[in-house]
């Protein structure tokens, strides 16, 4: 089976497609995504089926679950698309949300996500009063605002937000924290893979958040340890515009 790596701000995929890999289950992908015992991966992107620049898409979690929509997942598979048929513009396709992406200088691409829907302010109970705002990119979303938000902070509460019984379906966690006008600070607890250095979803969803609520003003450059993504709003739906880039190509027969 052939594979090609990828990664957007330290999140890494493998891209392969299922004409040549066969369909993909949850143990394989957790087998693909073990660094130690097979190829090592924040995830898989399994290409279903293409046609010129059109590809629908399977994004699995490191843990064999499948995700509804990843931002730097669906970036990346952008940009392998782009790269193979050599098109600027790209649409690709996740659990029916369509992604329209263009390819920009350099590793940049930017994407149309589509509509994100922002909840209203919640409090959970989680052994501590946490307070959350909800929102939808594709994928479920609990945002939560902190002055200056630690990975201490989100080992506690990324795993308790995450299984809580207000989502039965679990949640992504992000802890903001406002840095200006148009400028936040998030730490992404990611459902089925745990802290990650970067997501686009997260960042989608922790923008769409902070300029409902009044924090910022779009557009919002959003900084996570693994770089920064700019997230632009109109009314309901969101642009997302960052890097991705190849790591390497290969072949294994896990």
């Amino acid at each position: 089976m052939r594979f090609s790596k990828w990664h957007a701000l330290g999140n890494s995929y493998l891209v392969v497609e299922r004409d040549e890999a066969g369909e993909l289950g949850p143990e394989r992908v957790r087998r693909l995504c073990d660094g130690d015992t097979g190829i090592g991966s924040d995830g898989v992107l399994e290409v279903v089926q293409r046609s010129g620049a059109h590809a629908e898409i399977v994004i699995w979690n490191p843990d064999g679950s499948v995700a509804e929509m990843s931002g730097n997942g669906t970036r990346i598979a952008a940009r392998w698309l782009a790269l193979d048929t050599g098109s600027d513009e790209v649409t690709i396709v996740t659990a029916g949300r369509e992604t329209v992406a263009t390819m920009l200088a350099g590793l940049d691409a930017s994407m149309d996500v589509g509509e994100v829907t922002v909840g209203i302010p919640e409090a959970l109970d989680t052994g501590e009063r946490v307070e959350l705002v909800t929102a939808f990119v594709g994928n479920p979303h609990a945002v939560i605002r902190m002055d200056a938000p630690t990975r201490e902070d989100l080992l506690r509460l990324g795993p308790m937000v995450e299984t809580h019984e207000r989502f039965p379906a679990r949640t992504n966690v992000q802890l903001v924290g406002v840095a200006g006008p148009h400028d936040i600070e998030v730490l992404v607890w990611e459902r089925g893979a745990g802290e990650t250095r970067s997501s686009g979803s997260s960042s989608v969803a922790a923008a769409a958040v902070a300029v409902a609520r009044g924090w910022c003003e779009s557009p919002v450059t959003v900084h996570l340890p693994g770089g920064a993504l700019v997230v632009a709003l109109a009314g309901d739906r969101a642009t997302l515009t960052g890097p991705a880039e190849l790591i390497c190509t290969g072949e294994t027969s896990l």
